[in-house]
């Protein structure tokens, strides 16, 4: 069976989406199946790997409203081993049509709607990673109700660290209520620029404050222009420049996540 990884953070800008897609190429890079599922309305990761949206007839929404089977929805991009589910703008609509089934329909789950569609085609898959929206919406708690574990993406600056706390909680919330599976594969600092003592000083102060209860990833993906023009250009940073330093730590960072899957495996 597949693992199901979402990344998370409720605060935008902080390269959840440029993770989302880098993570998934390199792990296709890497020679797993991958499958990217694009929960986020902005539809950036869609963009992001390529896909013109015109030409896009089957969208996570259509499998989160029963309007079509995710097996539908599942489009193989031009990367390698990598499919994507992708997102549309309407997407934002879901959650209110989510609470309006819910008082419709007395067996609905908060959660059930992503999480049954998925378990239909895990077997088909190595990794199956959920980029969501910058919220704690019902979006994605769908996600974290779907998923094996949660990256978290954040910035090394005081302003993205504050609503730590409050996505941890959220997350512990999800475990108890609605998916006791859920764990959090670990903290990835991002857009970093580690020449600077803000930076330095808030990678100390997350490795001090969260690294004894939760795993802080040994790699940090440097802020990098080449980065950003492959995504504006619909290319992972593989295909854009594989020997730039944001590729070079996007394939660690999967390393990382391979060595963290194999070791849990042969518990």
């Amino acid at each position: 069976m597949g693992k199901v990884i979402s990344l998370v953070n409720q605060k935008g800008g902080v390269g959840k989406t440029t993770t989302s897609i880098n993570l998934s190429s390199a792990l296709g890079h890497l020679g797993k199946k991958v499958l990217l599922i694009d929960l986020d309305p902005q539809s950036n990761s869609t963009t992001g790997l390529g896909l013109n949206k015109a030409n896009i007839n089957k969208s996570i929404y259509d499998v989160i409203t029963h309007n079509c089977d995710i097996r539908d929805a599942i489009i193989k991009t031009k990367f390698k081993n990598l499919s994507i589910i992708p997102s549309m703008i309407y997407l934002s609509g879901a959650e209110i049509e989510l609470i309006q089934m819910a008082s419709k329909e007395s067996d609905f789950i908060i959660g059930d709607q992503l999480k049954l569609q998925i378990d239909l085609i895990r077997d088909r898959y190595d990794y199956i990673l959920i980029d969501c929206r910058p919220s704690l919406g019902l979006l994605t708690i769908n996600a974290l109700a779907s998923a094996d574990s949660v990256v978290i993406p954040i910035q090394p600056q005081y302003l993205a660290l504050k609503g730590m706390t409050q996505l941890v909680q959220a997350v512990d919330k999800v475990r108890v209520n609605i998916n006791p599976k859920l764990k959090i594969e670990g903290i990835l600092l991002t857009l970093a620029d580690m020449n600077t003592n803000l930076a330095k000083t808030c990678e100390e102060t997350v490795r001090r404050n969260y690294g004894g209860r939760i795993k802080v990833f040994k790699t940090v993906i440097p802020r990098g222009v080449k980065a950003a023009e492959s995504t504006i250009d619909g290319k992972s940073i593989y295909a854009y420049d594989k020997k730039s330093k944001p590729a070079i730590a996007y394939e660690e960072f999967a390393k990382e996540v391979l060595k963290d899957s194999n070791r849990e495996r042969f518990r």
